[in-house]
C-alpha cells in the first residue's frame, strides 16, 4: 500500500506537466499583453478599425463538461466537481483539473488526468495590440507551437480538428516521466476571442497496458466541442 501511494503521488506530479504548459503560456502572454495595454497609444484617438470583442464572459471551467462526459474521461475520479485553479479575473482566465485512478488488483491500474483551461481576450484600441479575436488567434498559434515543442514527446501527431469553434488543433504523443509511460492528447480550440485548451492523458501502473492514443482521442475531441459550446452558452 505504501509503494502504491508513492507511485500514485509520482503519477499526479507527472500528469500535471501539461497544465504547466497551459498556465505558462497564458500567464506570460497575459503579462505581456497587460504591459502593452498600459503603454500609451501613438494615436491621439482610438483606432476605429479595432472591432469589439465578441465574448465578455467565461464559463466556470469545472462545469464545462457534463456528468456523462466526465464519467467517460475520468470514471474513477474521487471528486467529479474538479479542482478549480486560482485566477485573478475569472472573466479572462480559468482552469480545472480531474484525476482518476482505477485499480484492478493484480491486473494493474489505469490512471487518467484531465485538465481544461479557458483564456479570453478583450479588444484594445491600441492598433499594436488589436482586437480580442486577433489576440486570441495569436495565443492559439503560440499554444499549439508550444505543445508541438514538448520536451521528450515521442510519436507526435498533429491534426486540424473540424467542427470545434473557429479553428482547432489536436496533438497526440507519448512521453515518459520518472520511468512512467504516458499517452497524452492535447486539443487547442478557438472561438472568436476565447481559446480553450484541453489536456487528457493516461498512464499504466503495476504492469497494465499503456492506453492507446486513439482511445484517448475519441474522448478528448468530443469533450473539446462541449467546452467550446459551454463558452458560447456562457455569453448567452
Amino acid at each position: 500500500m505504501h509503494r502504491s501511494a508513492k507511485r500514485l503521488a509520482s503519477l499526479l506530479a507527472c500528469a500535471a506537466v501539461p497544465v504547466m504548459l497551459v498556465a505558462g503560456c497564458s500567464g506570460s502572454d497575459t503579462k505581456t499583453s497587460d504591459k502593452a495595454s498600459e503603454a500609451p497609444s501613438k494615436s491621439s484617438s482610438p483606432s476605429p478599425t479595432v472591432a469589439a470583442a465578441k465574448y465578455k464572459k467565461l464559463p466556470n471551467p469545472c462545469e464545462a463538461f457534463s456528468k456523462g462526459t466526465l464519467d467517460k474521461l475520468v470514471p474513477e475520479a474521487k471528486d467529479k466537481s474538479g479542482d478549480q485553479g486560482d485566477s485573478t479575473d475569472a472573466t479572462t482566465h480559468g482552469t480545472c483539473t480531474w484525476a482518476s485512478s482505477d485499480s484492478q488488483g493484480v491486473d494493474g491500474t489505469q490512471f487518467r488526468w484531465l485538465d481544461i483551461g479557458f483564456q479570453r481576450y478583450d479588444s484594445d484600441p491600441n492598433p499594436q495590440i488589436g482586437s480580442g479575436e486577433k489576440r486570441a488567434t495569436e495565443f492559439y498559434a503560440k499554444t499549439v507551437a508550444n505543445a508541438k515543442a514538448t520536451k521528450g514527446a515521442k510519436k507526435l501527431k498533429v491534426v486540424k480538428t473540424s467542427g470545434t469553434g473557429d479553428e482547432a488543433t489536436t496533438l497526440t504523443y507519448d512521453i515518459k516521466k520518472e520511468g512512467t509511460a504516458f499517452t497524452n492528447t492535447t486539443v487547442v480550440a478557438r472561438t472568436a476571442n476565447i481559446v480553450v485548451m484541453i489536456n487528457y492523458n493516461g498512464a499504466n501502473m503495476s504492469g497494465d497496458d499503456t492506453p492507446k492514443a486513439a482511445d484517448l482521442l475519441k474522448r478528448a475531441q468530443p469533450a473539446a466541442k462541449e467546452a467550446v459550446a459551454a463558452a458560447v452558452k456562457a455569453n448567452g
